[in-house]
């Protein structure tokens, strides 16, 4: 085997086919120099110069492949032989191992550097090894134990063929130390526990799987405002006032510095016999006064309190009652009627009538000064006891103006028919005007006339007559009593309160042909005679005003009816103002009040009927004389008499 010895502190630069260069540090190298197996071989001397470059070539490339292979996996990638490059990680982890060594630490640490690291850190803290190391470039893939037998590393196990060395599953086969709540994750030779919970809010997992606080002060991700200061504590922190309050003042959550009431906040902060008295940032003590309690005074030397006698002097406090003096108060011995109060320290009138009601006096209770009377309510007198009440018989002073009737405790004055009990005194009577009362307008129903103690009714002077009853006012038919004006020519039409005289003359071609009725004479066949109505009849009716919308007031039609009949009945003529309108049956047609008529007026209607019957029309004219009068007047009630 080739041996190769490199002194410290020392960089070489080899040039490789003149155009590549390996630059390998004394750290990285020394890791080369930790197989227990090596003898001392070809040792280098400590300031080596050019000619031992190119002699030791082939065994520097065996020393940087087996580098390599200890580096793997530490950012270091060899892709060939004539391309090298070494990360400086790998020279980190070897120095670590050396100053574990240096500092006399075994070289076997706990620290978690993962595998390949943690091999380059034992690999270059071997304890006890002399300065300068020897690397022997063996065929074992990790270690040589002597006599050509291989070894592995803490954390592999020797393959089969005696060289490699495969990774031990710490986790599958429980050779792990993980605590509980720890999850145990195997790595290259080796193995690490990973936390099951998360170390919660206001603490981080460090590499050693334990839960750190974080220092959010020095983090910066505190939210305390700029007149306060971060101050960490375990798992948060706390925001603290720049500006400190002095003594007596505490400070609230914004900063602000309040005054603190010592004399509340402290029990006792003075001495017995004195008083605290808060102030701003302190308190002072003051001395207590004397005060004596009530029916107490202080003696003549001021220091002690004495008994007051209330009971001297010429009146006293009892004003007139008997006093007795008591230690630090007094009582008074009340006369009969009075009773002493414990509170005012006076005697007291005794209310008789409020302590036993209705058990002294039969009717009504008067307090007096020491005593009570009695008394009767309005009606009665006080009997000879002094305490109950006989009735008063007041009818027989004669108290109303026509009748009186004695009740118990008092009278009642009522009066003849025909008046009423005056409102004023209760006693006289007066005459009550029935026409007056609210429902005096529908006594009469024309006009009432009071009189005392009655009243009678009147109805107009022409058209009516007072009914039997003596209060309504019933029509007169003049044209049944004869007492009309009309002439032989004209017929009576009775209206309400009146009449009228009727006459009518048939038009030319026409002929009477009853009281009431006109028939067309023959036509010889002109379109002017055909057209005119075959038969005009007269019809008269009468209704007051005021009558309710609507009312059927007439009806017309065929006095009889034969099957294909077809009626049209219209109002051409007379319907001044619309007041009338007419509407279909099935007879024929029927006129009615549309609009209400309020003032007494005469119409005079045409009703037109055309008749279509087989196949041949008919008109039929009726004149309806219709007279409104006004409804039963109500004069309104004079109190006055005509």
């Amino acid at each position: 085997m080739k041996h190769v010895t490199l002194g410290r502190n020392e960089e070489w630069s080899l040039l490789l086919s003149g155009r590549l260069y390996i630059h390998i540090r004394y750290c990285l190298l020394q890791a080369l120099c930790q197989d227990r197996c090596s003898t001392p071989g070809c040792l280098l001397p400590q300031d080596p110069t050019p000619p031992y470059h190119y002699n030791i070539l082939q065994h520097i490339k065996a020393a940087v492949k087996t580098l390599a292979e200890l580096c793997q996996g530490i950012h270091s990638t060899f892709a060939q032989m004539n391309e090298i490059v070494v990360s400086a990680m790998c020279c980190d982890c070897c120095l670590l191992g050396r100053a574990a060594q240096e500092k006399g630490l075994p070289c076997d640490h706990s620290l978690s550097l993962g595998y390949q690291c943690g091999l380059v850190s034992r690999a270059c803290c071997d304890d006890g090894a002399p300065d300068v190391k020897t690397i022997t470039l063996a065929k074992c893939a990790q270690e040589c134990v002597g006599n050509g037998t291989c070894a592995c590393f803490k954390g592999y196990k020797l393959k089969p063929d005696g060289k490699n060395c495969e990774d031990i599953n710490e986790c599958l086969l429980g050779a792990s130390n993980c605590r509980g709540g720890e999850r145990c994750i195997n790595t290259l030779g080796s193995f690490r526990c990973q936390r099951e919970v998360s170390c919660g809010t206001g603490y981080e997992l460090t590499d050693s799987n334990n839960c750190k606080d974080i220092d959010e002060c020095e983090s910066g991700t505190h939210n305390c405002a700029p007149d306060f200061m971060c101050q960490n504590t375990q798992g948060s922190f706390r925001c603290r006032p720049k500006n400190q309050c002095g003594d007596g003042y505490i400070q609230d959550a914004l900063g602000s510095c309040i005054d603190i009431n010592e004399c509340l906040a402290q029990t006792g902060p003075c001495h017995p016999g004195q008083s605290c008295m808060n102030t701003v940032g302190s308190f002072t003590c003051q001395r207590n006064s004397v005060n004596c309690g009530r029916g107490y005074h202080l003696n003549d030397n001021g220091n002690r309190c004495v008994d007051i006698d209330e009971c001297k002097g010429p009146d006293g406090e009892c004003a007139g009652h008997g006093c007795i003096n008591l230690v630090g108060s007094f009582r008074c011995e009340c006369k009969i009627g009075f009773i002493f109060n414990s509170i005012s320290r006076v005697c007291e009138d005794i209310n008789e009538c409020r302590h036993y009601p209705g058990r002294l006096c039969a009717h009504k209770c008067e307090n007096a000064v020491g005593s009570y009377k009695c008394s009767c309510t309005q009606g009665f007198k006080l009997a000879s006891d002094g305490r109950n009440c006989d009735d008063l018989n007041e009818c027989e002073s004669s108290p109303c103006s026509q009748e009186c009737a004695n009740v118990y405790g008092s009278y009642q004055c009522y009066c003849r028919r025909g008046y009423q009990l005056s409102d004023r005194d209760g006693i006289n009577c007066e005459d009550i005007d029935e026409c007056a009362l609210p429902t005096g307008g529908h006594i009469c129903s024309y006009r009432c006339h009071n009189t005392p103690g009655s009243f009678h009714c009147n109805c107009p002077a022409t058209g009516y007559t007072l009914a039997p009853n003596g209060r309504s006012c019933q029509d007169v038919d003049e044209c049944v009593t004869g007492t009309h004006t009309c002439s032989e020519t004209e017929s009576c039409f009775n209206v309400q309160g009146g009449f009228r005289c009727l006459s009518f003359e048939c038009p030319p071609n026409y002929r009477r042909a009853g009281e009431n009725r006109c028939e067309r004479l023959l036509c010889n066949q002109t379109s002017e005679c055909l057209a005119l109505p075959l038969r005009i009849t007269y019809y008269h009716l009468t209704f007051p005003t005021n009558i309710p919308v609507p009312t059927n007031v007439f009806r017309m039609g065929p006095s009889n009816t034969v099957p294909g009949d077809h009626v049209q009945i219209a109002i051409v003529g007379g319907n001044k103002g619309d007041f009338f309108g007419m509407q279909r049956v099935p007879s024929g047609g029927e006129m009615a009040v549309t609009r209400p008529i309020t003032a007494p007026q005469d119409f005079e209607l045409s009703l037109e009927m055309r008749l279509l019957r087989y196949g041949t029309t008919s008109t039929y004219l009726a004149k309806v004389l219709v007279f409104v009068v006004q409804e039963q007047p109500i004069l309104p009630y004079n109190a006055i008499p005509e």
